[in-house]
């Protein structure tokens, strides 16, 4: 194996028959000592985040894996806290792209002038770019188009997955009676034919979601979906 990446939360090896393999951490992103999925830098530590972010993640993957969802995963091991996957190509630096079904965290922050905190939203889609320098600031279509990170077919289709994914994802957590406020995706382009797949992970860490109006930190909702 071959160290590629040192990330906040993963680290990233390639292995010798092209595929990667992602290292989970117990780190996780926010801003004093307070998780945030939408924060650009490592927060807190939290003993067993990593194994169970990647418990979630290979749960979700499986799920899309049935539904026809083209992602990059191949397999993962929770006791190396390990994951395998294929190779991808990201857009540009690297793009996040949320959707959002109520308003909160950077949304309100921007937003408040019109918006009212925890307001309903449908599917909002909101694509940032991987700049902690900058802040991860929010493009548009236009604007990825004109810089050359997406065409606008390949927006599209960014767009149309995202929703499809997230929406996937709302209705599992709903019945565990879980409601899902917002998920953060990252979409490359994998194998042959460069096609638009869904990549790094699908975890407590990458999403809000709370029940019976009070939000669910991530070790908690791991818990709560996988309980029997």
């Amino acid at each position: 194996m071959k160290l590629i990446n040192k990330g906040k939360t993963k680290d990233v090896y390639k292995l010798k028959d092209g595929n990667y393999l992602l290292k989970f951490k117990d780190d996780v992103t926010g801003e004093n000592g307070v998780f945030d999925p939408g924060a650009n830098t490592v927060g807190l530590t939290i003993e067993g985040a990593g194994k169970s972010g990647l418990k979630l993640s290979k749960y979700f993957f499986e799920i899309l894996k049935e539904e026809g969802i083209p992602t990059h995963y191949i397999d993962a091991n929770i006791d190396e806290a390990t994951m395998i996957v294929k190779p991808a190509k990201v857009f540009g630096h690297g793009l996040e792209v949320i959707c959002r079904y109520r308003a909160v965290g950077s949304f309100i922050r921007r937003y408040g002038l019109y918006a009212k905190e925890g307001q309903p939203l449908d599917a909002f889609v909101e694509i940032t770019l991987k700049d902690d320098k900058r802040q991860d600031p929010p493009i548009t279509e236009d604007a990825l188009h004109m810089l050359g990170i997406l065409s606008h077919d390949e927006y599209k289709i960014l767009k149309e997955l995202t929703i499809k994914i997230s929406n996937i994802i709302k209705e599992e957590l709903a019945k565990k009676g879980i409601e899902l406020y917002d998920i953060k995706l990252e979409f490359g382009k994998v194998g042959e034919d460069q096609e638009i797949a869904l990549i790094d992970e699908i975890s407590g860490g990458n999403m809000r979601a709370y029940k019976d109006g009070k939000y669910i930190e991530p070790l908690e909702l791991e818990r709560l979906i996988l309980q029997d």
